[in-house]
C-alpha cells in the first residue's frame, strides 16, 4: 500500500502522483547516482583546483597530528573527511615547520602533494571522497525537502542541481562550496518547517546542519543570522499550535538551535581553542596581525573580541578574519562583468547576473515560476512559512554578497542555486497537482532545454548559458574563478609533451600552475627555475609559443594583455589558450617577475636582496600592478633606505586607483615617512598578499 507525502492540500487531488517512501528512496539515490556518474565524466579530465592541495594537506595534517596550523582559512569538516581517507591510505606527511606567511605555507603543503606523495593518485582518492560526502549530503537534502514540501517537489530540486553544471563542477572537489550550499539549504528548509509547528525534532535537525554548514565554510554565519531574525518574528507572530507553546519556549528553542551549531562547530576543532596543543599561536602569522590588515573597526572589533573571550576557536577567527578582508572587503582585482572592466569588486548586480547566465535557461525559468506562484499564492498554505524562510534567506544571502568581493564568481554565490532549487521544485509540485496537461508539458521543456544546454558540457567548471554565447566565449564577458581556477592543467602538460618537447621549445607561461606541479610534470617554460632566460625580460616583446589563462584576456585596469586579445589562437584546451608569434606581453613578464620575488621573498629561506631585483624588472615591465611598488618599498625600508622607500611608495600612489582604501592606505604611509625615521616607519601589507 502506498502512502501520501506530506505535500499539502494539493496532493490530494486524485491526478497527483503517490509515492511511497520506499519509492522514494529509489528516485531519490536514482538521481544521486546519476549526478555523481555525469560528474565523473565531465570531469574527468580536470586537474586540482589552486585550492585543493591545500586543503588535503591541512585535513591530513588535522586528522594525522589534531594540528590546525595550515589553511585555517576554511572550517575544517571537509578537509577532515578527506584527510581521513587520504591518512587511511597512507598519505606521507612531512615534519612541521615554522611557516613564514601564506606563501611559503602553499609552498611546504605543495611540496607534500606533488613531491612527497603521487598527486594523480591522492586526486583519485580525493575525489571518491567528495562524491561520497557531496552524494551524502545531496541524498540528505532530498529528504528534508520531502519531509516539508513533499516527494514530487523534493525529486523536481534534486533533478534541478543534477542538472546544474556548477553542481557538477563541484561535486569531485575538495572545497568548501558546495558542502556549505547543501548544509545551509538544509538547516533552512528544515528550520521553516521547525518554526511553523515548533516540534523539538525539527530544530534539533536544523540544529546539526547547520553546525555543519558552520565547519565547512565561513559564509554560513549569514544563515545562522537569517534563522535568528526569522525565528524571532516567527516566535512573537506566529499563531500558537498547542496550550504549552508559549514565547518563551519558541525562543528557547531558536536559542537552543543556533547554539547546537556552534557546539557542532567547537567539536571539530575538538573543543579546543588552540590551534595546537602549545598555547602561543602557531600560524603562518599571527592572528593579531590578521585582524589589523581589516580596514573596518567593526570587523576588527568583533573578532577581536570572540578572540579575547574564547567564543570560537583560535583558527576559524584566524580564516573569518581571513575572510572578512579578502571576501567582504575585497581583493585587489580587475573585474570584468558583462564585458565592462572594474576595478576592486565590481557592480552590486555581479551576483545576480552571474547566477543568470551560468544556470541553464530552463532551470532559472523554473526557479522564477515556483517563486511566482509563492507570491501568487498559488502554494499549500502550510508551504507559506518554509517557502518564506527560503525566499528570505535567498535575498539576504545576495544583499551580503553585493557587499562582498566577485573574484570567486558562481562558487560563492552556489548557497543562492541550492536555494533557488527549492523554487524549482515547486514549479514541479504545482504542475503535477493540476488536472491540465500544459504546465506537465511545460516543466519537463525546461527540463530537456537545460539538460540539451548542459550535459554536454564537458568541462562543466567553465559552463556559461546562451546569453552570454555559452562557454566558447563567456570569457569576454567574466573573469572570475567561475571562468577557470587552474583545472586545465594536465591538459596543457600533456600539450608540451606532444608538441612543444619534441621541437625543443620552451612556452612562456601564463597559466596558473605551483612550481612543485610543474616540476613533477616535467613541464619546461621560461622563467622555469635553471634555465637562462633573464635575457627574455630585458623587452616586453616575445617570440614564441605562449599558454594564457582565457580569464586574463578580456579588458582589464592593470596587466592588460590587448596584444592577445586581438590575436587568434593556434589552439585551445578548454579556458586554456595557445598562441603563436611575436607580441607585447609586458604583463606577463611582470607577473612572471613578481612571483619570482614572492617566492623569494617568503621561502623558508628569504633573499630579499634577490626579491627587490625581481620586483623591480616587474614594475619596469609593467607599472601598472601598484602593489609591487609596496613590496619594494617594504624591501627598502627593512634595509633603512628612506630615500628609495619613500620614492617607491610615491610610485604606488601614482598608480594605485583613486578613491580606494588602498590608496587611503599609502597616503598614510607616506605621511608615517614623513614624520618619522625610517627604522620606525611599519611596512606596508601587500594588499595581493591576501
Amino acid at each position: 500500500m502506498t502512502t501520501l507525502s506530506p505535500a499539502g492540500p494539493s496532493a490530494n487531488t486524485p491526478n497527483f502522483p503517490r509515492l511511497s517512501h520506499r519509492r522514494f528512496a529509489v528516485l531519490l539515490v536514482f538521481l544521486v547516482l546519476c549526478a555523481i556518474l555525469r560528474s565523473a565524466i565531465a570531469t574527468r579530465l580536470d586537474d586540482f583546483t589552486i585550492d585543493e592541495g591545500y586543503h588535503i594537506v591541512a585535513g591530513v595534517s588535522y586528522v594525522q597530528r589534531g594540528d590546525f596550523r595550515i589553511n585555517p582559512e576554511h572550517p575544517p569538516l571537509v578537509k577532515l573527511w578527506v584527510g581521513a581517507i587520504e591518512s587511511a591510505f597512507g598519505f606521507h606527511l612531512s615534519p612541521i615547520r615554522e611557516i613564514h606567511d601564506k606563501p611559503d605555507e602553499r609552498h611546504f603543503v605543495n611540496d607534500d602533494v606533488y613531491v612527497h606523495n603521487n598527486p594523480d593518485v591522492t586526486q583519485r582518492r580525493a575525489r571518491a571522497a567528495m562524491w561520497i560526502f557531496n552524494g551524502t549530503l545531496l541524498f540528505a537534502l532530498g529528504f528534508a525537502l520531502r519531509r516539508v514540501f513533499g516527494s514530487v517537489s523534493a525529486l523536481g530540486s534534486i533533478l534541478f542541481l543534477v542538472i546544474d553544471p556548477t553542481v557538477a563542477a563541484h561535486l569531485p572537489v575538495v572545497m568548501t562550496d558546495l558542502p556549505v550550499s547543501l548544509c545551509s539549504t538544509i538547516a533552512i528548509v528544515l528550520a521553516g518547517r521547525a518554526f511553523r509547528d515548533w516540534r523539538v525534532s525539527d530544530f534539533i535537525i536544523s540544529s546539526f546542519a547547520l553546525g555543519l554548514a558552520l565547519a565547512s565554510k565561513h559564509s554560513a554565519p549569514i544563515f545562522c543570522v537569517v534563522l535568528a531574525v526569522f525565528g524571532l518574528a516567527c516566535a512573537f507572530f506566529v499563531p500558537r499550535t498547542a496550550a504549552n507553546d508559549s514565547r518563551l519556549r519558541r525562543l528557547a528553542l531558536v536559542s537552543a538551535m543556533l547554539l547546537g551549531a556552534v557546539f557542532i562547530l567547537w567539536s571539530t576543532y575538538r573543543f579546543r581553542f588552540t590551534e595546537s596543543t602549545a598555547q602561543q599561536e602557531v600560524f603562518n602569522r599571527p592572528l593579531s596581525e590578521k585582524i589589523s590588515d581589516l580596514h573596518s573597526s567593526g570587523y576588527r572589533f568583533a573578532v577581536t573580541n570572540l578572540a579575547k573571550f574564547h567564543l570560537l576557536p583560535r583558527a576559524y577567527l584566524w580564516g573569518l578574519a581571513d575572510v572578512a578582508r579578502a571576501g567582504l572587503e575585497g581583493r585587489i582585482e580587475s573585474r570584468l562583468v558583462f564585458g565592462r572592466p572594474y576595478w576592486g569588486k565590481g557592480p552590486a548586480y555581479f551576483f545576480p547576473g552571474v547566477v543568470t547566465v551560468k544556470l541553464p535557461i530552463g532551470l532559472s525559468l523554473l526557479a522564477f515560476a515556483g517563486i511566482f506562484l509563492f507570491l501568487a499564492r498559488r502554494l499549500p498554505p502550510e508551504w507559506k512559512i518554509p517557502t518564506a524562510l527560503c525566499l528570505f534567506a535567498t535575498f539576504f544571502f545576495f544583499f551580503v554578497l553585493a557587499r562582498g568581493s566577485t573574484y570567486a564568481g558562481i562558487r560563492h554565490a552556489l548557497p543562492a542555486v541550492v536555494l533557488l532549487s527549492t523554487f524549482a521544485g515547486f514549479a514541479v509540485h504545482e504542475a503535477f497537482a493540476v488536472r491540465v496537461m500544459l504546465p506537465k508539458f511545460a516543466a519537463a521543456l525546461a527540463f530537456v532545454l537545460a539538460a540539451i544546454s548542459a550535459l554536454p558540457v564537458l568541462r562543466p567548471w567553465e559552463y556559461y548559458n546562451e546569453l552570454v554565447g555559452g562557454k566558447d566565449h563567456a570569457y569576454l564577458y567574466f573573469n572570475d574563478e567561475g571562468v577557470d581556477l587552474s583545472l586545465r592543467f594536465k591538459e596543457v602538460a600533456h600539450y608540451y609533451h606532444t608538441v612543444l618537447e619534441p621541437r625543443r621549445e620552451a612556452p612562456l607561461m601564463q597559466y596558473f600552475t605551483f612550481l612543485a606541479e610543474g616540476d613533477y610534470r616535467k613541464l619546461d617554460y621560461i622563467g622555469r627555475e635553471g634555465r637562462s632566460d633573464e635575457h627574455i625580460y630585458d623587452s616586453p616583446n616575445f617570440t614564441g609559443t605562449i599558454i594564457v589563462e582565457a580569464r586574463q584576456l578580456g579588458p582589464r585596469v592593470f596587466g592588460d594583455m590587448a596584444s592577445l586579445r586581438s590575436a587568434i589562437p593556434i589552439t585551445r584546451f578548454g579556458n586554456a589558450v595557445v598562441f603563436r608569434g611575436t607580441f607585447d606581453v609586458g604583463a606577463i613578464l611582470g607577473a612572471d617577475r613578481y612571483w619570482e620575488g614572492i617566492r623569494s621573498l617568503y621561502s623558508d629561506k628569504p633573499d630579499p636582496v634577490t626579491a627587490e631585483k625581481y620586483f623591480r624588472r616587474s614594475v619596469e615591465l609593467d607599472p601598472s600592478c601598484f602593489w609591487v611598488f609596496i613590496i619594494l618599498g617594504n624591501i627598502y625600508v627593512g634595509q633603512g633606505d628612506h630615500d628609495k622607500a619613500l620614492r617607491a611608495y610615491q610610485d604606488a600612489r601614482d598608480h594605485s586607483p583613486a578613491g580606494t582604501v588602498f590608496r587611503r592606505e599609502i597616503d598614510e604611509q607616506l605621511h608615517q615617512m614623513a614624520a618619522l625615521p625610517v627604522n620606525q616607519v611599519r611596512p606596508l601589507r601587500d594588499p595581493d598578499a591576501e
